[in-house]
């Protein structure tokens, strides 16, 4: 066996293995029956609740936060809607078939309200530093609703060293770089590494402000890159609309029965098709990962639920809507089964369907889509080094150091990839190592917590 083989044995069978699928089934399952399916009764609520945030109808004034509410809904859905959408989901179908559409839709439907519960926890629990800004997170709520308030100092310290040291390997795992520069090297006939570089000079440039010219950075450029993708996508796919009908019926059908080999497909299994889609629907949407609730953590807002909302908004957005035009493209195109994977398989969809401009168009999409993901791990990662450094006398030192180093490790990374000719799937499998760890232990501290979300969501309604 070989070595990426026996990773790939040990991230799929051990720890992308059914214990963790059932672990964030059930968790989502239980959230949804304590609310009464809130993230279906209250979508409405939320989107009206994001609306008014977009028209600045929700003022501010006698807020704490750092960022408005809608700056760190922008911010934070920049970070979810990336590379995930377009290199990952196609990945998802590459290696687990059309099936995986259908099992990565279901843990959306249970992430819209995993994700309202993690936001509204990180907001709830959240703490102020020496320059009264707020910052928070799974490890503060670990440490404040497990650790203090349900008295559980051990479990609070065990599940907040699993989500710090598996959150922090993405520091060295940063698989927007080598996305970014697989699509634009591919397109463009450049050095991949050439590529790294430019890239890695443009996320230097949208970092150095810090999180507050970041969220201001989002606002202008989310709107604009989702609505850039989605009319893209939607030319496409109503090119062959007459291929549609099948593709859904393929979806379905793949998802309980796995794909045969088809062309350049190698087939997979139902068993596959479900890891690989809640695999990648948690890497796009980032519910139950505990990345999203550190952006929020900042907002300026009155009420923890009122910002809780937004969870549900990002995540129909991200996987209902975006990511559901990736995958549909890619079907209805024939491209799935043809041995492509990452975003080079979106890359061919898109020329399938709009000639050459087409591949240039979302080239260049892919570009901005990495950045404003870069920046948002970025300060996610800022949160979980300002937890584990405390106020420390070095404090202002290390947070230096992690800026100007925090892009160089995917550097590495594409030169790794570039050495050993890993092609983009063996890429993606250590980008899903290093989300087990943080998904495992935040997913279990929302059980626990889950009483605590319940009684502030009955306190909002009141």
């Amino acid at each position: 066996m070989s070595t990426i083989d026996l990773i790939s044995v040990i991230v799929w069978d051990y720890m992308w293995g059914m214990p963790l699928v059932l672990i964030i089934l059930a968790s989502g399952l239980y959230l949804t029956l304590r609310t009464g399916c809130f993230q279906i009764t209250g979508f409405s609520i939320a989107m009206r609740s994001t609306w008014s945030n977009i028209r600045g109808k929700d003022k501010e004034k006698n807020k704490t936060g750092v960022m408005s509410s809608i700056e760190a809904t922008s911010m934070a859905l920049g970070t979810t809607i990336g590379v995930g959408n377009i290199g990952g989901v196609a990945t998802a179908i590459a290696t687990g078939g059309p099936g995986a559409v259908f099992w990565m839709w279901l843990a959306a439907l249970f992430g819209m309200i995993i994700k309202m519960a993690e936001v509204t926890l990180a907001v709830y629990y959240r703490t102020k530093d020496e320059n009264n800004e707020a910052y928070g997170g799974p490890n503060y709520y670990m440490k404040k609703g497990i650790g203090i308030e349900k008295k559980m100092p051990v479990v609070f310290k065990t599940l907040s060293f699993l989500f710090a040291f598996g959150f922090m390997t993405g520091y060295f795992i940063n698989i927007q770089t080598y996305t970014v520069s697989e699509a634009v090297a591919n397109t463009f006939k450049f050095n991949m590494m050439t590529v790294g570089i430019v890239y890695t000079i443009a996320l230097y440039l949208m970092i150095s402000g810090g999180m507050k010219t970041l969220g201001k950075i989002a606002v202008m450029i989310v709107p604009f890159m989702c609505i850039f993708y989605l009319i893209g996508g939607l030319y496409v796919i109503l090119v062959n609309i007459d291929k549609l009908p099948a593709a859904f019926a393929l979806i379905f059908k793949s998802a309980f029965t796995g794909t045969a080999a088809l062309g350049g497909f190698m087939g997979a299994a139902v068993t596959q098709a479900i890891k690989v889609g809640l695999a990648r629907s948690v890497f796009s949407n980032e519910a139950g990962w505990g990345s999203a609730p550190m952006i929020h953590a900042t907002a300026k807002v009155d009420h923890p639920v009122k910002q809780g909302l937004m969870g549900i908004f990002e995540v129909f957005v991200d996987t209902f809507i975006i990511c559901s035009i990736t995958c549909l493209l890619i079907i209805v195109t024939g491209q799935w089964s043809s041995g492509l994977d990452g975003a080079t398989l979106t890359l061919a969809a898109f020329e399938t369907g709009m000639g050459r401009f087409g591949r240039i168009v979302l080239a260049v999409g892919v570009f901005i889509f990495g950045l404003t993901t870069s920046s948002g791990v970025y300060a996610q990662i800022e949160v979980v080094v300002r937890y584990l450094i405390g106020n420390t006398p070095q404090k202002k030192n290390i947070l230096t150091f992690y800026k100007w180093t925090y892009p160089l490790p995917s550097l590495a990374l594409i030169w790794i990839a570039m050495r050993f000719g890993f092609p983009g799937t063996t890429v993606w499998l250590f980008s899903d190592a290093s989300t087990a760890l943080p998904i495992f232990a935040n997913v279990i501290a929302l059980s626990i917590l889950a009483p605590n979300f319940i009684a502030l969501l009955r306190d909002y309604k009141a």
